[in-house]
């Protein structure tokens, strides 16, 4: 990981977000700079959202992903194949969120890479009774939080393409990316990313 990040549970109420960070990146493309973007979205509510908070919520966590990702991948993910432009909305919550993170990393990637395709409930509970043993933040969570997070995992799986259902044993699907998108990435030193969204290195 490049910077250090906390553990947090941020993730529930900003989740995939996906149209908004590619309504986000269109207007980026536009010529739009970043002021410019939060003031369409608290101003005129270009988010289209209810309450003030919710328009400020969203306004700060697309544009934190958006620096995330250089000029190429901001217009694959506007430009690119519906998959890849979901790939690369996957790719930077995995940047901005260490939990979501490290569960792709020890839990998904090792289903992909040893042919396990099936997601359980079991494998939730598991990564978060070791995350709890490991950190005391996470330990201090509740039953409901760990819950609602894997609901939200689950959720952003599925919106991602990466998961065939919600219910049961999920079945995963592989991701299907423009090869010069996976180079790209992996010329950015972030094939970690790549391999935690079960990209396998040949």
């Amino acid at each position: 990981m490049e910077k250090k990040q906390e553990y947090s549970t941020i993730i529930k109420s900003r989740d995939y977000m996906y149209l908004y960070l590619k309504k986000a990146a269109e207007l980026h493309l536009k010529g739009l700079n970043e002021y410019e973007i939060k003031q369409l979205a608290l101003r005129d509510n270009f988010f289209q959202v209810k309450s003030e908070s919710r328009k400020r919520e969203i306004a700060a966590t697309v544009l934190k992903r958006l620096n995330e990702l250089d000029e190429y991948l901001i217009e694959k993910l506007v430009l690119g194949s519906r998959e890849t432009s979901k790939f690369i909305a996957l790719y930077v919550l995995l940047k901005t969120d260490l939990l979501f993170f490290e569960f792709m990393n020890e839990v998904f990637k090792d289903k992909v890479l040893y042919g396990d395709m099936l997601l359980t409930d079991k494998d939730f509970s598991l990564f978060f009774q070791s995350k709890a043993k490991q950190n005391k933040i996470i330990a201090s969570w509740t039953d409901y939080t760990f819950y609602k997070l894997k609901q939200v995992y689950i959720r952003i799986l599925f919106e991602a393409g990466l998961l065939k259902n919600k219910k049961g044993d999920r079945e995963i699907i592989p991701p299907l990316v423009e090869e010069d998108v996976l180079t790209h990435i992996k010329n950015k030193n972030d094939s970690i990313y790549l391999e935690a969204m079960g990209v396998i290195s040949n």
